[in-house]
This record gives C-alpha cells, structure tokens and sequence, in this order.
C-alpha cells in the first residue's frame, strides 16, 4: 500500500492555503516529489518526518519546484551528526545550483548523492530511476516549454500470491512456500509442485504525478491503468484557455481528459493557481473536471490518500 500525502497544492506562488509543490509518498521507504519554498515547515505541520526522507525527485528546475531542498537539507545536517543518505534525483541543471547556492558548505552534505535524470526515446519511453524492496521509481519526459522537465511513475512491485487451499492440499507448508518462490518449485512425498500452479499474480498499484505539463501523450501514455493520477490543473479552462497553452500548464479539464484516456482509477487535481482562493472558485474547478471524469478530488495540502 502507498499512503501519498500533499505536502503543497500551489502553483508558483503559495497562499495562506496552499504551499508550493510538494508530494510525501510513503512506498516502505519515505519519497518527496517535488520541494517548493517552506517544503520543512508544510511537513512539520502535516506531521510527516522530514528526517525519514530518502529520496527527492525534482520535477523540473522551476524555483518553485525545488527552492525547498537547500533548508531542508540544512536542518537535516544541524539535527545529525550523521544524516541518513539520502538521494536526490533532479535534471541535470541541479548539480550546479546546489553547488551555487550550498557554496562553502558543499562538504557539509556528504549523505547527498545528486543523480541526473535522462530519458530516451520518443517521450513516451519511461527510465526507472529508484527501486527499493517494494517499490520503484521511473522518470517520463512531459510537455512543460524546457528541455527537461518529467513526471514520475511510483510502482508497487508486483507480489505472488497464494490459492492457499490448494497448496495446502497438495502438502505446502511453513518454509516450502519460501523455497518454491525461491526456486520455482519444490518436491512434497515424491511430486514436484511448480510455482504457477499454486499461485497468481498481484499487479502492483501504480501512481504518477505529472510535475508542470500541458497536454501531453506521454503522461497519458505512462498514466494508463494507474490507481492514481496527479496532474498539473493551474487554471480553469473556461477563462484561461490561452493561458494554459502559453505558460505550459494545464486547465483542469484538459487533467480529466487526459485521465480518461488513460482509464486511471482515481484523479487529484493540484498545481493549482493563487487566483483561485475562494471557495466557489476552486469549485468550479472540480465541477469542470468532474464533468468529464468523475472520480475526481481537489488536492488540498495535507490531505492523505491511500492507494491499495
């Protein structure tokens, strides 16, 4: 299970109710994808550790995207003699920012370790970046005005799972289960039992987060089947649909159709524009997305989704 928290629900400046992009996403291990200004204090406040941390994914070298990073890994050098590694994954124009804005202090953050992201192909192809034991991360290029700008697929490993009535009737127990998905099979009183033939598949959830993208194939591409998707909604389509072309964003309904295409389970709606502050404006915002893919949420920061 993966428990993704909105950290920040902004778009390029914050209000008293949104900060600036942020993503927690608790897959074994804790992920932040994207850091925004004040990121530290948003998990503070939404009691998730920013200490846990042990990796960062930058979407694209927006200030408003990673401006967060530097204070946050300040507080974590202060608070630790030895701070926990930790991976930050960014285009490659990062390096030389961190290096700028850390400057005397670099030597300071040796539990860093800074990977390039590239991707290859025609946009649609994606490049796994990360994996742990139960989880994996995989970078796409998206449609944002610059050179590199991504999203991310956070995927939940695929796991084998038992008809347990059968294997049990055909003499699997206590170790054996491990020795069969270890070697495929196992002999019990003199027949061989194969793996496949007691057990199925699990397919793993996945969830992608688009970062800043206008409509883009590549997202609908990566997005296909996912539990849930979080797209870029800055504005509303119906008065601003030159806007959204013109600063590489997307309106909230151009994230439903996109969601519909890729047939994704659920939708939330972040990256969303100071001008829309009140309530009937965020409203009509839902209400546009709603009306071509229902299962639609708002993102609010510190709301909680659990994704199974």
């Amino acid at each position: 299970m993966m428990q993704i928290t909105f950290i920040g629900t902004g778009g390029s400046a914050p209000t008293p109710s949104r900060g600036l992009p942020a993503i927690a996403v608790h897959a074994k291990e804790l992920l932040l994808f994207d850091c925004g200004e004040g990121t530290q204090r948003q998990m503070m406040r939404y009691k998730v550790g920013y200490g846990s941390v042990r990796a960062i994914f930058i979407s694209h070298m927006h200030l408003d995207h990673y401006l967060g990073i530097f204070g946050l890994l300040e507080t974590l050098r202060m608070n630790s003699p030895s701070p926990k590694p930790l991976h930050i994954f960014a285009p490659s124009a990062f390096y030389e920012k961190f290096l700028a804005i850390s400057g005397y202090k670099a030597a300071n953050y040796k539990f860093v370790e800074i990977h390039a992201i590239r991707t290859e192909g025609d946009g649609k192809n994606e490049v796994k970046i990360y994996e742990n034991d139960e989880f994996e991360v995989s970078a796409f290029p998206v449609e944002h005005g610059m050179r590199d700008a991504f999203g991310f697929v956070i995927k939940e490993k695929d796991k084998i799972k038992f008809h347990e009535e059968k294997a049990h009737g055909l003499g699997l127990k206590g170790k054996l289960f491990r020795t069969i998905q270890d070697k495929g099979e196992v002999t019990v009183g003199g027949k061989k039992i194969k793996l496949k033939d007691v057990s199925w598949v699990k397919e793993g959830a996945r969830v992608v987060y688009t970062g800043d993208t206008t409509i883009s194939k590549s997202v609908a591409s990566a997005a296909k089947g996912a539990a849930l998707l979080i797209h870029d909604a800055t504005f509303s389509s119906e008065s601003h649909a030159s806007e959204t072309e013109k600063r590489e964003h997307s309106s909230a309904k151009d994230a439903a159709e996109i969601a519909k295409k890729a047939g994704v389970v659920q939708l939330a709606l972040t990256h969303i524009s100071a001008r829309y502050s009140e309530k009937e404006d965020k409203n009509r915002l839902l209400e546009e997305a709603k009306a071509v893919f229902p299962v639609t949420i708002l993102a609010e920061d510190g709301l909680v989704v659990d994704v199974k």
